[in-house]
């Protein structure tokens, strides 16, 4: 695994952190094998549309 070379400063790593925002999944609208039109993320998208994933 790897490592950092040099330590960071607790000044350092909450300023960086502070920063850090989550952002909203982009869903996709999917038709599944049932007929049914769902919106799932973009990642489950093709899973859906082959029925391995029930809503």
């Amino acid at each position: 695994m790897a490592l950092p070379k040099t330590r960071t400063s607790r000044a350092n790593t909450h300023a960086g952190r502070s920063q850090w925002k989550a952002q909203a999944v982009d869903l996709a609208t999917v038709t599944t094998p049932e007929g049914e039109t769902v919106r799932v993320p973009q990642q489950l998208a093709q899973a859906v549309r082959k029925g391995y994933v029930k809503l």
